[in-house]
């Protein structure tokens, strides 16, 4: 029987001097009971997968609705290869594999309906009310409206994996530093997910939108990455691109980027002479990073998604009438509360009027808004026929 302790005393015994280790916590906001067979952040992980808002994620867009089909990503899908991403780079880094998956697990979980779409639209309604960001909304889930414990707000999760969450940045992502303190940088497992993130998304996007059509494999030539791959691979995209081509092109272009930033990564960890956490929290910048060659060919990937997929002009319809509906369902609900739920009404009446119907247009599946819409606006049409 392997009990916690045991689990702390592996950590420390194979784990890189740089690790986070789960005995060393900065520990909770409310004091707990330690578990007797799980650490501290393994608990926390537990805790985000069984958050409603988690769950909610499996009808949430990443790039397509998901009236567009059963196959492309949703927020879960894209989530769960984040994590798998997140702990194979911490495995081979020697650091907190459970650490870093429960800040890859809980990384998206502020999302609202119709992905960036939706946070536009949100950001928008909520210019002269503080705003709306999802990156901090993930945090404000764990912290404050995910209510599972009769003594607290929120998960209680450990300061680290809070920190992860706030800190978390991508071209996509803005971090919120006055929450913690913005001189020292989060630990090395929150810095993973940043660019597992990315990985995870440019990769499966690229993925999708082969499969849906939108992006032909002819459009690719003469991306510098998309070459090196189908070079390496002995594919000829130009005359045919099989399913079973897209696969390993896609995980070619994974592996290739997983593969550099460990390598990238323990270079800079060399380089600094890093030996402890604190060496990682007060160096001015990351230390996870990718290699210059890497860095220039993804960045390229990423402006033809977005020239090519985000801005395509079936997305970028989507994107109008997701915008549109949002907006419509806020006015509805800030004009006339009283068609709210019950413990929605009561919420408002507690807390911040705006913020909380913020919040709860935010907590809605793709499925959940139209209907809502549906019922509220056009009772007589179809809710998902109609989307488009």
């Amino acid at each position: 029987m392997i009990t916690r302790s045991d689990i702390e005393r592996q950590e420390a015994e194979r784990l890189a001097p740089y690790a986070m280790l789960s005995r060393d916590s900065q520990g909770r906001v409310f004091a707990e009971d330690e578990h007797p067979y799980r650490t501290a952040y393994q608990r926390d992980r537990d805790r985000i997968i069984h958050t409603t808002a988690f769950r909610r994620l499996e009808y949430k867009t990443q790039v397509f609705i998901t009236t567009e089909g059963d196959y492309y990503r949703t927020r879960l899908t894209h989530t769960i290869e984040v994590a798998q991403i997140g702990r194979t780079i911490a495995r081979a880094l020697g650091v907190n594999e459970d650490l870093t998956e429960a800040i890859c697990l809980a990384h998206d979980l502020g999302h609202g309906p119709f992905g960036h779409s939706g946070e536009g639209a949100l950001d928008e309604v909520m210019a002269d009310h503080g705003g709306f960001d999802h990156n901090y909304q993930s945090f404000r889930i764990v912290e404050n409206l995910e209510n599972r414990f009769p003594d607290f707000e929120g998960l209680n999760l450990t300061y680290e994996v809070r920190e992860g969450i706030i800190k978390h940045e991508t071209i996509y992502d803005r971090s919120h530093f006055q929450e913690f303190d913005p001189t020292l940088q989060p630990t090395l497992e929150a810095q993973i997910v940043n660019l597992a993130d990315e990985i995870a998304y440019t990769t499966a996007d690229l993925d999708d939108g082969l499969r849906s059509g939108m992006i032909k494999p002819e459009q690719l030539a003469g991306i510098a990455f998309w070459d090196l791959v189908t070079g390496e691979l002995g594919i000829d995209p130009r005359q045919s691109l099989s399913e079973m081509d897209r696969h390993r092109i896609v995980r070619r272009l994974v592996g290739k980027q997983v593969s550099d930033v460990i390598n990238a990564t323990q270079a800079q960890l060399e380089a600094h002479a890093i030996q402890s956490v604190d060496d990682i929290r007060r160096l001015p910048h990351n230390v996870f990073t990718r290699s210059a060659e890497v860095e220039a060919l993804d960045r390229e990937l990423k402006q033809f998604l977005f020239d090519n997929l985000y801005r395509h002009w079936r997305v970028m319809r989507m994107d109008l009438r997701a915008r549109r509906f949002i907006a419509e369902l806020f006015e509805a609900y800030t004009s006339s509360p009283i068609i709210l739920p019950t413990a929605v009404q009561a919420k408002t009446k507690k807390k911040d009027f705006y913020r909380t119907i913020c919040d709860y247009i935010a907590g809605m599946t793709d499925r959940f808004a139209l209907q809502e819409h549906h019922k509220l606006f056009h009772p007589m049409a179809s809710p998902y026929t109609d989307f488009f």
